[in-house]
């Protein structure tokens, strides 16, 4: 019997991906993860004792360190079953675990801060030797905050893809610009702009504090260069902060990679809790309530017939990664748009290599390599 398919509550891990899907080896990663559990459990046991007014802030901190190390000690056990062919006897918190420890190791959602990102177990190490060019896709991907909309701050993400030029989705630009005539314009009385920041912010350890780099600081989006009519997409114009030079623009794939399903890739973005789209007492326990902040997402090309204007993934994304790129992570190239996805069902982009002779892409002069 595969992952899943033990009863109707278990359609798929969080990703639309099982484990012997994700990982090559779950004995394996069963040991690692389990072994990490007892170091955290050792440096928790000889932690010096908290001030007393440190103590209700510590105690919080201390349940969702508990909690997450249950559900994931739950996870190993579901994970050895498993490898050991004994799916029947997975119960509902063994299936959750398994559940967390598939996003957490095999499809992590890894914070960005200082604009670089901590190495990552297993699999994932292999980030490690791409990190100056992810470091540099990074740069290049922002939030989209916006000015007098009634009840939003922030609505999605967006990316350079032209000398002064950002791709996003379409339902993200329509929450700030309306049709007018044969163009877009803004709605009265708002304005909106791409800030490349808005991390987590970084606790500096004890000793000397390290000089870090300056955030970047957000660009004005000035002018909506237009709505694609068939996918999700817009393209907005931008200003660069007192005249500064932008940074060059994101490689955007002229060309289908070489295979798809089934090639690594990694989405940057600012996942936000959304409670209609995804489980949401999953994403408390998992996501730690992290929200709306800078993450990188690894993950794979799950789906594409050639020719179409969808290509499926599996990285984990959440609400608010609206608009962001999809790269391949062999040559960081931006291979899709991020259009939207569901908790258990997966994610669906816009393949961009099929739009490289659209006439809304060159007037938005998109950087095709």
């Amino acid at each position: 019997m595969g992952y899943g398919s033990r009863s109707g509550s278990h359609t798929g891990s969080p990703v639309a991906t099982g484990p012997e899907q994700v990982f090559g080896d779950l004995t394996e990663v069963a040991a690692r993860v389990r072994d990490r559990l007892e170091q955290e459990l050792e440096i928790q046991e000889s932690a010096e004792e908290l001030p007393p007014g440190a103590v209700p802030a510590g105690e919080i901190s201390r349940f969702a360190q508990e909690e997450r190390a249950r559900v994931l000690e739950a996870g190993v056990t579901g994970l050895e079953k498993l490898a050991a062919g004994r799916a029947d006897e997975v119960d509902e918190d063994e299936y959750f675990g398994v559940e967390a420890i598939v996003l957490l190791e095999g499809r992590p959602a890894i914070l960005v801060q200082g604009q670089d990102f901590a190495s990552q177990p297993g699999d994932w190490s292999v980030l490690d030797a791409a990190r100056p060019a992810i470091r540099e896709s990074i740069a290049r991907v922002g939030r989209v905050d916006v000015t007098g909309h009634p009840s939003l701050a922030w609505i999605g993400t967006a990316f350079l893809v032209g000398p002064d030029t950002v791709m996003t989705n379409r339902h993200v630009a329509a929450e700030f610009s309306r049709a007018d005539g044969a163009g877009w314009t803004f709605q009265e009385g708002m304005s909106a702009r791409v800030d490349p920041g808005e991390e987590l912010p970084v606790h500096p350890a004890p000793g000397p504090v390290p000089v870090p780099a300056a955030a970047p600081l957000p660009y004005e989006i000035t002018e909506v260069i237009g709505i694609h009519p068939d996918v999700d997409m817009a393209l907005l114009r931008i200003a660069p902060p007192d005249d500064e030079p932008l940074p060059t623009p994101l490689a955007v794939a002229a060309d289908a990679p070489a295979s798809v399903p089934g090639r690594p890739v990694y989405v940057i973005g600012y996942p936000a809790w959304d409670g209609r789209r995804n489980e949401p007492e999953s994403m408390r326990r998992i996501f730690m309530d992290i929200y709306n902040v800078k993450r990188l997402q690894p993950g794979m090309t799950t789906e594409f017939t050639p020719g179409g204007l969808v290509v499926k993934h599996d990285c984990s994304t959440l609400g608010g990664n609206s608009g962001s790129p999809v790269f391949d992570l062999t040559d960081h190239r931006v291979l899709g748009l991020h259009f939207g996805g569901k908790y258990r069902i997966g994610n669906v982009a816009v393949p961009l290599w099929e739009l490289v002779d659209d006439p809304l892409l060159a007037k938005a002069n998109v950087n095709w390599v």
